[in-house]
């Protein structure tokens, strides 16, 4: 990257940190920071939640698999709302299976997206919603869950689309917390483009996700910006205002002033587990800035005794893949895109690395 970013491991004075419990006390400022000024704070829990099983397939992909389309109501400031979550589930495993939170952008089961029947035959679970059957895509602050926590004009660190979507996710979690049958150590939060940059958020606020695993998040996800190629904050900002705080357009055009880069938000994941994905010719996206993000954040994994990234520091080749280090990379050829390719890295490396 051409442009020098913060350092992560540095305090407001100045001073290295290098003690793990001086980085906590900084890792919740940096939380702060960011829902402060990019995101948005993400709303408190609800004041009830309840779950029910509205269908149930038993003989789901050739009977290998249950399906199961769960209704999840919430009560915010005595206003209620509901969004279904569809569970697939292995028929037939030796141990419980570890899971994935898809936020996705369809509800469809299987999905282009999310090849429901190769996850089971991985041995993996995978809960997957669609994201506008949250809230809309747009602007409207009055549409589904956006509705619960009016934002009047919008000023500040209101909650930003990106934010709900997140919340949502945190919701699934909760809900995950009631079955028996899903290894609840290793659960992976997994998004695509906005909803990379989602799961990296959901991880970021909760800290019984296990993994995190962006795929092609790029400007306001995993991809550091200051000198970054291709989508930047101005960019983003003018097109897509209500994914973020209204406080985040200030620094359109100006990226050298932010307080703060995207490797702030990676590193708060640690010690957990990160997995970045990139796609050769998504230059919007920028994957040398994805991976430069990666290899920022990495020293935080070391005051934990962890390593983070295992990568030379040449640019790796396209289908290149780093399942080595705490946090995982690769990059794949083609575009932009959530393909069978990147789903079975994923299972490879929580496979490698379950808890």
């Amino acid at each position: 990257m051409e442009q020098k970013i913060p350092e992560v491991l540095q305090d407001a004075a100045g001073a290295v940190i290098t003690d793990r419990k001086v980085w906590e006390q900084q890792r919740g400022r940096i939380y702060e920071l960011l829902c402060d000024q990019e995101y948005g704070f993400l709303p408190p829990p609800p004041e009830q939640i309840s779950f029910r099983t509205v269908e149930r397939q038993e003989d789901f992909c050739a009977s290998k698999a249950v399906y199961e389309r769960v209704e999840i109501r919430v009560q915010v400031s005595g206003k209620e709302f509901a969004f279904p979550v569809h569970a697939v589930v292995p028929a037939v495993v030796s141990e419980k299976p570890m899971a994935f939170v898809h936020i996705n952008f369809r509800s469809n089961v299987p999905d282009e997206y999310m090849p429901s029947e190769e996850l089971a035959d991985g041995g993996f679970a995978v809960f997957s919603f669609g994201y506008e059957d949250v809230t809309k895509d747009n602007r409207d602050f009055s549409d589904g869950l956006a509705a619960l926590f009016p934002a009047g004009s919008r000023n500040g660190n209101a909650p930003g689309k990106i934010a709900l979507w997140a919340w949502a996710a945190l919701r699934v979690m909760d809900y995950l917390q009631t079955r028996e049958d899903v290894d609840l150590k290793n659960v992976a939060v997994v998004g695509h483009s906005r909803l990379g940059k989602t799961a990296l958020l959901a991880a970021a606020s909760d800290e019984r996700f296990a993994f995190a695993i962006s795929n092609d998040s790029g400007c306001s996800g995993a991809a550091v910006t200051r000198g970054k190629k291709g989508e930047r904050v101005a960019d983003i900002t003018k097109m897509f205002p209500y994914w973020f705080c209204e406080n985040y357009k200030a620094y359109a055009g100006r990226e050298e002033e932010m307080p703060f880069d995207q490797h702030f938000l990676l590193a708060l994941i640690a010690p957990r587990k990160l997995y970045v994905s990139s796609a050769q010719e998504d230059q919007w996206a920028d994957p040398p800035a994805e991976l430069a993000g990666c290899r920022a954040a990495s020293p935080v994994y070391g005051l934990y005794g962890l390593g983070g990234l295992v990568c030379g520091e040449e640019s790796p080749e396209a289908n290149a893949v780093f399942p080595e280090g705490n946090i995982g990379y690769h990059v794949r050829k083609g575009t932009h895109y959530l393909s069978r390719y990147d789903w079975q890295r994923f299972m490879e490396y929580l496979r490698l690395h379950r808890n």
